[in-house]
């Protein structure tokens, strides 16, 4: 007797008209392909709209129909997708057991090895100070807290911020070299017996008892002069550079600028560290010894770099009593006063930014040297420092500096870039020819006071900013940004502040009484020249554009 057969009754499902997907013609669906998917994939939304479906962006594509020959593949590779698992037991060849035996040797040694490096760092903690201290981010780097430049006090009101991103896609084309609007000061001759320096016949650094005047803005008497006749914004060199390399600074300094009528004067505090050079503050390790009788301590580090710097821009001129003199003596030199002054000539500088702004420097040179064809040329003169070849990157100068010096120099570009670039647009802002580097370093690195030259390069400013990446066009973009920014303030007194731990810059509103001294009895914009000086100062003007 036959089983009956039992027949499946389908259930009847109701029609929603007014939900989504086919309602009529359902037929025109039979025979369409199935879309195969992944049997361990887990089930989500029937249906979604908002695109969240897979948090992994590589997923979005894997169900997308593929139109064409590869419409049909997901459905081959699925039956292709099913693989025998061999389960015999892997028997082990004598070849495979010697080389067990060479990996588990070489592990010990690698493992011997890591721990003789542990200790080895425990110890030198103990003598070049500790890292328990220093913390890092994700990518390892130091994210060690910064000190800012300034106490930012309560009462200070903050009234724009400026982000590095922004900054760094902003453009000015098409400024040309200033004009020279007046000139001062006396430089010395470049000797040239110290470009056959080198590590084998190096040349120990002297000290040269010389005064360098880094006299701010509002108390350069040139300055206040040509406050009255020329251009609307005023500023140094330093400052300016400052100002149009803030993209590439890492450490926190600060610029105080005050708006008189329609003028504007960019200045540094009197008792702040704007003059001191820093060192690897662009690195991805910079100096983080704490100690302050450590002579590795950032500040301590600065400290020395300047003294390098200055020290090695003397020492290296020549000493035969040959001067070139511009028109005008040192601004910053009584004629009663017997000093001897450090060799640098002053060139005061307009520059035409645009819509009624106009730009005036004071730029410096350190020297002069005759070219090939026996023509004059101004140059700047700076020191590169090495202060520990055995921290992380850095490179040994007394071995590589004579074999691979633009392997030196692209290290000192990774981690002084800031530093470089300041230096770079001050030697275009003045228009010097040449900018000669030199390369000095300790004779001992536990000792801070002896150092020796192991060699000099030089370059043309404009063809080495080209080669360290530095965009012109976008130095004076920030510059004018922020000009711009300041113009539109009302009188008074403000702060811009690099932020110690952000890329941004900070404006200040700050009472006009702040960093002000007992000695400051003369406020910008005052007339308290007479009109011989005005006179005089116009004669001279006059006299020099003819």
């Amino acid at each position: 007797m036959e089983t009956p057969k039992k027949h499946l009754i389908l259930p009847e499902l109701p029609v929603n008209g007014h939900g989504w997907g086919p309602v009529d013609n359902l037929k025109l669906f039979n025979g369409m392909s199935y879309q195969s998917f992944n049997k361990n994939d887990r089930l989500g939304m029937v249906a979604d709209w908002t695109g969240d479906t897979y948090s992994d962006n590589r997923l979005l594509m894997k169900y997308q129909v593929q139109y064409g020959a590869n419409q049909y593949r997901n459905m081959i590779e699925d039956e292709d997708s099913f693989q025998v698992v061999d389960q015999t037991k892997n028997q082990r060849t004598q070849r495979s057991k010697i080389r067990m035996g060479q990996n588990l040797r070489g592990r010990h040694q690698r493992n011997n090895h890591n721990a003789f490096r542990r200790n080895n760092r425990q110890n030198t903690r103990g003598k070049y100070g500790n890292k328990s201290n220093r913390k890092y981010d994700n990518k390892g780097q130091n994210s060690k807290k910064r000190e800012s430049s300034v106490n930012v006090r309560p009462e200070w009101k903050i009234l724009e911020e400026m982000d590095f991103p922004r900054l760094s896609k902003l453009s000015l084309p098409n400024i040309g070299d200033g004009q020279e609007i007046y000139t001062a000061g006396s430089m010395e001759y470049y000797d040239k017996s110290y470009d056959r320096i080198n590590c084998k016949v190096e040349r120990p650094l002297q000290r040269i008892n010389r005064i360098f005047h880094k006299v701010t803005t509002t108390d350069d008497p040139i300055i206040r002069k040509l406050s009255k006749i020329e251009g609307n914004v005023y500023a140094t060199d330093a400052i300016i550079a400052t100002l149009m390399c803030a993209t590439r600074s890492v450490n926190s300094w600060d610029i105080v600028v005050q708006r008189f009528k329609d003028k504007l004067f960019f200045d540094k505090r009197d008792d702040s560290d704007f003059d001191l050079l820093s060192v690897n503050e662009s690195a991805a390790e910079p100096p983080y010894n704490d100690d302050p009788n450590s002579i590795n301590n950032p500040r301590n580090l600065a400290l020395e770099a300047t003294f390098i710097n200055h020290n090695f821009s003397q020492q290296v001129l020549k000493k035969n009593g040959e001067k070139y003199n511009f028109e005008n003596p040192n601004p910053f030199v009584a004629e009663d006063e017997n000093v001897e002054v450090a060799s640098v000539g002053y060139r005061y500088r307009k520059w035409n930014l645009g819509e009624g702004v106009n730009l005036v420097v004071r730029c410096e040179h350190d020297a002069v040297t005759h070219g090939s064809n026996d023509e004059l040329q101004l140059m700047n003169i700076k020191a590169l420092n090495e202060w520990d070849s055995r921290i992380t990157g850095a490179i040994d100068w007394r071995q590589k500096l004579d074999v691979q010096r633009g392997a030196v120099l692209a290290n000192e570009l990774k981690n002084n870039a800031c530093k470089l670039a300041k230096w770079t647009v001050q030697s275009l802002l003045a228009g010097s020819h040449q900018i000669k580097f030199g390369y000095v370093s300790r004779v001992n690195f536990r000792d801070s006071t002896k150092h020796s030259i192991l060699g000099t390069q030089q370059f043309r400013p404009r063809e080495f900013a080209d080669q360290i990446n530095l965009n012109l066009d976008n130095a004076w973009g920030i510059l004018r940004c922020i000009i711009d920014t300041c113009l539109k303030l009302d009188e008074g007194k403000y702060l811009i502040l690099k932020d110690p731990n952000k890329p941004n810059l900070i404006i200040y509103s700050i009472p006009p009484e702040t960093f002000e001294t007992d000695d400051d009895d003369d406020d910008v914009g005052d007339d308290d020249d007479d009109e011989e000086d005005k006179s005089n100062i116009v004669d001279e003007v006059a006299k020099e554009k003819k």
